[in-house]
């Protein structure tokens, strides 16, 4: 079976970087096109020599429509705007489009939903593994507990990271709400702060922290009376999101036009 040809955007990002390192140790899959944005110091420069891994000939261009024709899947670690414009550009020529890209708008998920009904779209609010067999537990554990017991999201990462809630922290929010069988949207606090009065029943908390180096600490915590359940997940390395990304891209093969998630990926769907 021939390779996934990707095309990776957002090449110069963090994750960006760490894609280009990880895919040439990933089987079944290879580089194709690494994409920026047009006033990127970057553009012309060859993605290996980026990264210090030596020439690979995939020089970084800023034309989505061009490297779009050429690829099988582009996987998006980029921003809300030019994700949007992906999912429309990867719908129309009927490439998959695996989406790492956070803070993403109500208004944005409906643009992407709708590029799913013409190509396989898998879309997190975190690549990892790990994070998406969390989400998968804390949606069981808030469909065993029920409403009675407060469920409350911390969530660190570093001191550069501009989005708050954390596109993972939002993805175990879904989880609880999914288990309780109720509208995120309608049913969480953020950024409590002075005399908020008492805790509202069902209600699904989320507080951020910024600091640091750090990766990714995340933790959902179910407090009931007299007992607390933490479920926790730290990320250590960069490299998991990469390898969960390059397993979604790979999952895509041969799967229907839909939009579907991590969980779909892990056979928890």
């Amino acid at each position: 079976m021939s390779e996934l040809r990707l095309a990776v955007v957002g090449a110069a990002g963090r994750m960006g970087r760490m894609l280009a390192q990880t895919i040439p140790d990933t089987l079944g899959v290879t580089l194709a096109a690494a994409l920026e944005g047009p006033n990127s110091p970057e553009l012309g420069r060859d993605c290996g020599e980026m990264v210090g891994a030596g020439p690979n000939g995939v020089k970084i261009g800023a034309d989505l429509a061009a490297a779009a024709q050429g690829v099988d899947v582009i996987v998006d670690f980029s921003s809300p705007a030019a994700t949007v414009a992906l999912a429309k550009l990867a719908a129309r020529a009927k490439v998959a489009h695996v989406i790492g890209t956070t803070g993403l708008s109500s208004d944005d998920l409906e643009a992407i939903a709708e590029a799913a009904k013409e190509t396989v779209v898998v879309r997190s609010g975190n690549m990892s593994l790990g994070v998406n067999l969390l989400a998968g537990l804390v949606e069981r554990a808030a469909r065993a507990l029920g409403p009675a017991w407060d469920a409350e999201i911390v969530e660190m990462h570093h001191r550069l990271k501009v989005d708050a809630p954390s596109g993972t922290a939002l993805l175990l929010g879904e989880a609880v709400a999914h288990g309780r069988g109720i509208d995120l949207s309608q049913n969480s606090a953020r950024g409590r702060d002075g005399l908020t009065g008492p805790r509202k029943s069902g209600e699904i908390g989320f507080a951020a922290l910024r600091g640091g180096t750090v990766i990714g600490d995340h933790s959902v915590i179910f407090a009931g009376a007299g007992e607390r359940i933490e479920l926790s997940h730290r990320a250590e390395d960069r490299g998991i999101f990469a390898r969960g990304a390059l397993a979604a891209a790979l999952w895509t093969r041969g799967r229907p036009a839909g939009l579907y998630s991590m969980a779909d990926v892990l056979g928890l769907g």
